[in-house]
């Protein structure tokens, strides 16, 4: 199909030309968009689709994994490397009882993954410009804590 040719190679541009941060915001969008596909699956019992968003889904978890940097912040990677375990345990249970509440879950919590990074990098941002220009005499904001290591 003509139509998808050129989406695939759309996708592949858009991949090609983001930025670290952008491609983590576009995993958990894939892994949120997967996950819903799942569920719709399950509550329509199509086993063959649900069996390949479940598992679409989990190959972007266990690349999330795979991808934490344990020498930026250890106790985040180690927390994020649970959580992820723990989502790829609830992908299995779903697939094996054909049942979408784990999904559910799952799509939650990447929902608030993606939300908090997506604030992380804005914060990570305003930081590399707002030194330029804040006078060096004002204190930072209170609670005001360095994330862009974390990216």
């Amino acid at each position: 199909m003509i139509m998808n040719g050129y989406t695939n190679q759309y996708l592949t541009n858009q991949i090609a030309s983001a930025t670290p941060e952008q491609l983590l915001l576009m995993l958990y969008d894939g892994a949120i968009r997967f996950t819903t596909l799942a569920v719709k699956a399950i509550e329509s019992n199509d086993i063959p689709k649900r069996a390949y968003y479940i598992n679409k889904a989990s190959a972007i978890i266990s690349e999330l994994d795979a991808t934490l940097d344990h020498d930026q912040d250890a106790n985040l990677a180690e927390n994020l490397d649970a959580l992820y375990h723990y989502m790829l345990k609830e992908f299995m249970n779903a697939n094996k009882d054909n049942d979408p509440e784990p999904l559910k879950a799952i799509i939650k919590m990447l929902k608030e993954l993606r939300e908090t990074w997506a604030e992380a990098i804005a914060l990570a941002k305003n930081e590399q410009v707002e030194p330029a220009s804040q006078n060096l005499d004002s204190d930072p904001a209170p609670g005001h804590t360095k994330i862009a290591a974390a990216l």
